[in-house]
């Protein structure tokens, strides 16, 4: 067949304008991973592995990595919520709202492994220890709920509420019948909940039912679409408080919904951990809700904040330390490693969510191999399969330096809590894992308190017993595809 000279002309102007324009897209392509590359490696670059996952994203993949980046790619509270928060700053963190007025609360006597970690935490987070506070633990969901509802039947004039989770099931039910009652009784309730781990609460009966006597229900950091162009949208409020009338506070990893977790009862029973505290260290929490309120509802509560809980004769020392993105943003890593770095005979830890950063990794694998006996215990069966994976792929070096590694049998352990030496106690709503030191709004509680360390050790001694042990040689057996699976999973997981 001939081929006239025309047609010969258009294919090869066809020909070369292909390639003129498949040039100009391969330099764009180039160009683009190159310069996300070099944003990913400027604002990242204190942390190595992170970046290093970002980048090699977006350079294998830059069709999904340029976009997820630009996502979630950095703890942005976006333009508007920075300014809001500098102003929660300079308004709340004052000395005067952390310094008690009786002076026999910062009178402490505390040994040198207690006083370096309180001071890691006061200068991560500027929370004091203090003197004169009660403390008692709770390890049962259904006794918490007890003592809880009995705390707010007792109000007399505000109750300060904040949780991740609200669930409408029997357990939501009461405390939201506990705070109409309250309510009635002309005590002031206010209730702030996260919009995306409550959005279901925020639209459901309970709700509105709070909403029509006049509680306030606000949800924190609220998502929409046009968000995510100037913030993430994955930056959550995840602290589990409780105030009442600024002397009574709880702390800790239960969320408001019942142990059976209705929306994923297959995991269940969600197993927690909450410690309840009277006196001076109840104003800490009082002021860590003023600041969540303030942010998401520019009302200032700081008159109460003028209020000073009386300090308790027979009190333990206790201190609060607050996290989150955009400010204190280092306070729960540094208290772990101090904690673990410090502990000479046992250091015991409990999280359902295993991801930690290679600095724990390793403070955790020192601390075994120079002779304390190291404990990790978390969930047998995670309702993360992702998470899951990625936190068994660091169980080989583990078990290898010594590490002991508890897998919990009897639903999933969603306590957050640390003892070392039997000398001082953490509660916490933070999980060992990147999202709760960089990007969550946290709260943590410290005792230094032999007794009450001891109680916590008790209580984790129940989970331990209530777990099977994982063994070097067990784990070395698994199958091949088991292991390339963990490892994958490992490889992002500086980006979970």
């Amino acid at each position: 067949m001939l081929i006239d000279a025309h047609t010969l002309l258009a294919i090869g102007l066809f020909d070369g304008l292909f390639e003129y324009w498949w040039g100009i897209g391969v330099g764009v392509d180039i160009a683009l991973r190159i310069t996300a590359a070099c944003v990913v490696i400027l604002r990242k670059g204190s942390q190595p592995a992170v970046a290093g996952s970002w980048v090699t994203l977006i350079a294998v993949l830059p069709i999904v990595g340029i976009p997820a980046y630009l996502l979630i790619g950095e703890s942005r509270l976006g333009a508007r919520r920075r300014r809001v928060h500098k102003r929660v700053l300079d308004r709340f963190e004052r000395p005067e709202f952390h310094l008690h007025d009786d002076p026999k609360t910062h009178e402490i006597v505390m040994d040198s492994s207690d006083t370096q970690v309180s001071r890691i935490a006061q200068s991560a987070a500027g929370s004091p220890p203090l003197n004169g506070n009660r403390a008692s633990l709770f390890g049962d969901s259904d006794a918490t709920i007890a003592t809880i509802l009995a705390d707010i039947a007792q109000a007399t004039s505000t109750v300060h509420l904040t949780t991740y989770i609200w669930l409408d099931d029997r357990i939501g039910a009461a405390v939201g019948e506990a705070l109409v009652a309250a309510s009635l009784r002309g005590v002031t309730c206010r209730v702030l909940v996260d919009a995306q781990g409550s959005r279901s609460f925020l639209k459901g009966a309970t709700a509105k039912r709070l909403r029509g006597e006049g509680i306030r229900v606000v949800g924190a950091l609220p998502v929409h679409p046009l968000r995510m162009l100037f913030s993430r949208i994955d930056i959550r409020n995840h602290r589990k408080m409780l105030v009442i009338d600024g002397h009574t506070a709880w702390i800790g990893s239960m969320n408001i919904a019942a142990p059976e977790f209705a929306i994923e009862p297959r995991f269940a029973p969600w197993v927690d951990c909450m410690m309840r505290l009277e006196g001076p260290t109840a104003r800490e929490l009082q002021l860590i809700f003023a600041e969540d309120w303030y942010l998401d509802t520019n009302e200032s509560i700081e008159d109460l904040l003028l209020r000073c809980p009386p300090a308790h004769a027979d009190g333990l020392t206790a201190q609060i330390v607050a996290s989150g993105p955009n400010y204190f943003n280092e306070a729960i890593r540094s208290l772990l490693i101090a904690s673990i770095q410090v502990a000479d005979h046992e250091i015991v830890l409990t999280t359902p969510y295993f991801v930690p950063d290679q600095t724990i990794y390793s403070a955790l694998c020192v601390a075994a191999q120079r002779g304390a006996t190291v404990r990790l215990v978390v969930p047998k069966r995670n309702n993360s399969r992702l998470v899951a994976l990625a936190s068994r792929a660091g169980y080989a070096n583990l078990l290898k330096s010594g590490v002991h590694i508890h897998e919990f049998r009897n639903g999933l352990l969603h306590a957050k809590t640390v003892t070392t030496d039997g000398k001082f106690a953490i509660v916490t709503s933070s999980n060992l894992d990147r999202r709760s030191f960089d990007l969550n709004f946290e709260a943590t509680g410290l005792v230094y308190d032999n007794r009450f360390t001891a109680e916590l050790r008790a209580i984790q001694q129940g989970y331990i017993d209530a777990s099977d042990e994982v063994s070097l040689s067990q784990w070395e057996e698994q199958p091949m595809l088991h292991r390339l699976a963990q490892n994958a999973a490992a490889l992002i997981s500086p980006l979970l």
